[in-house]
C-alpha cells in the first residue's frame, strides 16, 4: 500500500439532522443553498457518504490541508440551518493495521 501524500488530510464530518423540520423542508432549505452542487468544494474527494439513522449523514472527505478553510466556509454557508456540524480530522487505520497484524504474527511465530 502506497505511503499517504503528506500534504493530504482525512476530515470526517457529521451533518446531524435538525428534527425540527420535516425532509421536504430540509430538501427546500439544501436547493436554495445549492447544497448538492457546492459541497464539498473543488479539490475536495468524497471517500464515504452514509447515512446514519438517528444522526444524521457522516462524510469523510479526502483534500488538501490548505483546502480546511474552504470546506468550513462551504459549510456554514449551505448547511447551516439545515444540519448541525462536528468535525474529526481522521486517518486510515488500514494500513497500520495490516502492518501491526504482520508484526503480531512475526513475534508469535518466533516466540
Amino acid at each position: 500500500m502506497s505511503e499517504p501524500d503528506p500534504d493530504t488530510m482525512l476530515l470526517t464530518v457529521f451533518l446531524r439532522h435538525d428534527q425540527t423540520q420535516n425532509l421536504e423542508q430540509l430538501q427546500d432549505r439544501l436547493d436554495g443553498a445549492d447544497w448538492w452542487h457546492g459541497f464539498p468544494p473543488e479539490g475536495c474527494e468524497v471517500v464515504s457518504w452514509v447515512v446514519a439513522m438517528g444522526i444524521g449523514q457522516i462524510v469523510t472527505l479526502r483534500l488538501p490541508a490548505s483546502k480546511l478553510n474552504a470546506v468550513n466556509v462551504e459549510l456554514e454557508r449551505r448547511a447551516w440551518g439545515v444540519f448541525g456540524t462536528d468535525f474529526y480530522p481522521t486517518y486510515d487505520f488500514l494500513p497500520v493495521r495490516e502492518r501491526l497484524t504482520r508484526e503480531s504474527d512475526e513475534r508469535r511465530a518466533t516466540a
